[in-house]
């Protein structure tokens, strides 16, 4: 008879943000497993190698980002309010530079193998028309049309987090808060 699965793959994958996040690159099976608390053979068992646990955090990462974006947007009543707490949902448990500096040495890696490469372009598809479907619902008499909207404000995000990155100048959220809310503003004022 088989056992129980008691360590969870979320357990396991949020190890592996967490390992990520202080060391970058290079980190190791083993140091996903022990902060999971479990075994390198669990850890392996379960993913296969590094590349697996990459891939399974990239699938999960995209399978939360819209759930998590509408859920901050419709708590808000007004749409553009919703619009940008759901931009500020990517990057709100970011504090500290040297952790995002990792990720994003972790993404540059990332980027080399094919598969994964796929996977990182279907989350910030997801991502983008996640923000699509909230720049509809949003009064923007200034700004370009929605698509073009959902483009320029998913690269303000992604932008801006990689330029606090190598550049912190007091907190991400604050930053990314201050750029989205100047380019909002900007869109809302009307001709």
């Amino acid at each position: 008879m088989a056992r129980p699965k008691t360590i969870t793959d979320e357990r396991l994958l949020t190890a592996t943000a967490v390992v990520i996040g202080r060391r970058g690159p290079g980190f190791t099976l083993a140091e996903v497993a022990a902060e999971a608390g479990v075994s390198v053979g669990t850890a392996a068992q379960r993913f296969g190698s590094k590349l697996g646990l990459l891939r399974a955090l990239t699938r999960q990462t995209t399978s939360d980002v819209e759930r998590r974006m509408l859920a901050a947007a419709r708590a808000c009543a007004d749409p553009a309010a919703g619009l940008r707490a759901a931009l500020l949902t990517w990057f709100e448990d970011v504090a500290d530079p040297v952790e995002a500096g990792n990720h994003l040495a972790q993404l540059g890696v990332d980027l080399i193998d094919p598969e994964l490469r796929a996977l990182l372009g279907e989350l910030h598809a997801v991502t983008e028309r996640t923000v699509l479907a909230l720049t509809r619902e949003v009064d923007l008499p200034s700004g370009p049309p929605a698509g073009r909207a959902a483009r320029v404000l998913t690269g303000l995000l992604f932008g801006v987090s990689m330029d606090w990155s190598v550049r912190p100048r007091g907190a991400l959220a604050d930053r990314l808060a201050e750029d989205v809310d100047a380019v909002l503003a900007a869109w809302r004022k009307g001709s």
